[in-house]
């Protein structure tokens, strides 16, 4: 059989040619998209050249760059983390606290972070921090002071983490515990001292309250005392100056009626240890 080459024809040319022209808008595309990179609100890049880091970052916004570079984003936000931990008391009880803290990078340092620790900053170095900062700071506390110091123990805490975290280029915007529990052990204890305190100042308050009513009582009875005192004082000085005045108004010649009104005729005699009368001389009080 044999075979001849025909010639293509004006379609097939314009067909070809189409063809080449796509193929080479997609590399187009494709080596343009390399060299275009879009930094989202709230990062930076971080520019790396076979694996190198640059020595400058691209801000939020597109950005051009080589086709072989590579841009890391590193979030500039505040990121919110919770950890359940447990630690120890300076009187070896157990606790478990859930800690939560509210962290960022500054865009600054986030070439350094990358650098130096890279993107899962939070597990190579952030747990690890709070962990230790937490288990030191507990150690200081006993158990009880944990419960009822608990807002200088989260600021204690705060501020040990805050200060290893900036070794790191890490600042720390806040932290909160959100729980403790201990073991029941120690949550029995605590609440039997609770109930032993209470009735303790129960009784506190009830002996109290006797010995202020006691005192009451005595009191009201010396004003009583004092009153009664008072008042037979009062009526003996009113007797005193009645029977002054009565004195100070009798007569010899007053006596002297008064005796013959409730005389009764008979001759008052008394009789002496000689046997001798003794008359009473009424002539003296006649002639007075």
């Amino acid at each position: 059989m044999i075979f001849t080459k025909t010639a293509p024809t004006g379609a097939g040319r314009k067909a070809g040619r189409f063809v080449v022209l796509a193929v080479i808008l997609v590399l187009a595309a494709v080596i343009f998209a390399s060299c275009v990179t879009a930094i989202p609100t709230g990062h930076t890049g971080v520019v790396t050249t076979f694996g190198s880091v640059e020595d400058y970052t691209y801000d939020a916004g597109v950005h051009l760059k080589l086709p072989w570079q590579k841009v890391v984003m590193m979030d500039n936000r505040i990121q919110k983390q919770t950890v359940d931990l447990s630690c120890f008391s300076s009187d070896i009880q157990e606790v478990t606290m859930t800690y939560t803290v509210n962290y960022q990078i500054n865009k600054a340092n986030a070439q350094n972070i990358y650098k130096n620790i890279g993107t899962d900053y939070y597990n190579t170095v952030i747990i690890p921090c709070i962990t230790e900062s937490t288990k030191v700071i507990a150690a200081k506390y006993s158990a009880e002071d944990l419960v009822s110091e608990r807002t200088d123990l989260a600021s204690a805490i705060e501020a040990e983490l805050s200060a290893k975290l900036a070794a790191f280029n890490v600042e720390l915007v806040s932290t909160s515990i959100e729980d403790m529990d201990f073991t029941d052990a120690f949550t029995n204890a605590v609440e039997e001292k609770q109930v032993a305190q209470q009735n303790k100042l129960r009784a506190e308050t009830e002996a109290e309250k006797a010995k202020i009513e006691a005192e009451a009582q005595a009191a009201v009875q010396r004003i009583e005392a004092q009153a009664e005192a008072d008042a037979r004082l009062i009526k003996a000085e009113a007797e005193a100056e009645a029977n002054r005045k009565v004195a100070e108004s009798l007569t010899d010649s007053i006596l002297y009626n008064k005796f013959i009104d409730t005389w009764n005729g008979e001759m008052p005699l008394v009789t002496g240890g000689g046997g001798n009368l003794i008359n009473i001389p009424l002539d003296q009080f006649q002639a007075g």
